[in-house]
């Protein structure tokens, strides 16, 4: 990623981006240490992590629930469903303080799921920047396009987690 000056200072993306880490360090599923930062007006509003629910047992504690799911072209990938996504703990956190997302760009890990990107689409964001790419992500390219949500992805590298398959 380019510099913003002769400095070495980071671009704005890199900045939130690198705080995106950070916030994933706090993940309680060793699947997915994923990070979410809002940000409106170069401002963090809200950051989430994957988690599971408040008051509830971590992945940590009494280990991944793993659900099988089928994609489209017939390959099986495994993913834990114990755990609320990075993405949606950044959205559900803001309602949850009253702080309004619309307008804002997210920065996350990698392309957001189908279901993440619904809930960014109708919570108002208006560009999301991912670092990486999602192997179950190109319904959600394509539906931020028709909903006129700007996607950066930095790298086309895919994430990937131990026992996938």
């Amino acid at each position: 990623m380019e510099k913003e000056n002769k400095n070495d200072r980071p671009s704005w993306d890199q900045y939130f981006i690198d705080i995106m880490h950070i916030v994933g360090e706090r993940g309680t599923c060793d699947r997915g240490k994923s990070g979410c930062v809002l940000v409106k007006d170069k401002r963090i509003i809200s950051t989430g992590y994957v988690g599971a629910p408040a008051g509830c047992k971590h992945c940590d504690e009494s280990g991944h629930e793993m659900h099988t799911v089928i994609q489209e072209d017939g390959t099986q990938s495994k993913h834990c469903i114990r755990t609320t996504h990075a993405e949606q703990n950044a959205i559900v956190q803001a309602a949850r303080f009253g702080i309004p997302t619309n307008g804002s760009t997210m920065y996350s890990k990698m392309t957001p799921c189908y279901a993440c990107a619904k809930m960014i689409i109708n919570s108002g964001i208006k560009r999301v920047v991912s670092e990486g790419d999602y192997h179950a992500g190109s319904r959600s390219k394509e539906i931020f396009k028709e909903a006129g949500v700007e996607f950066v992805l930095l790298n086309d590298v895919m994430t990937t987690y131990a026992n996938m398959k």
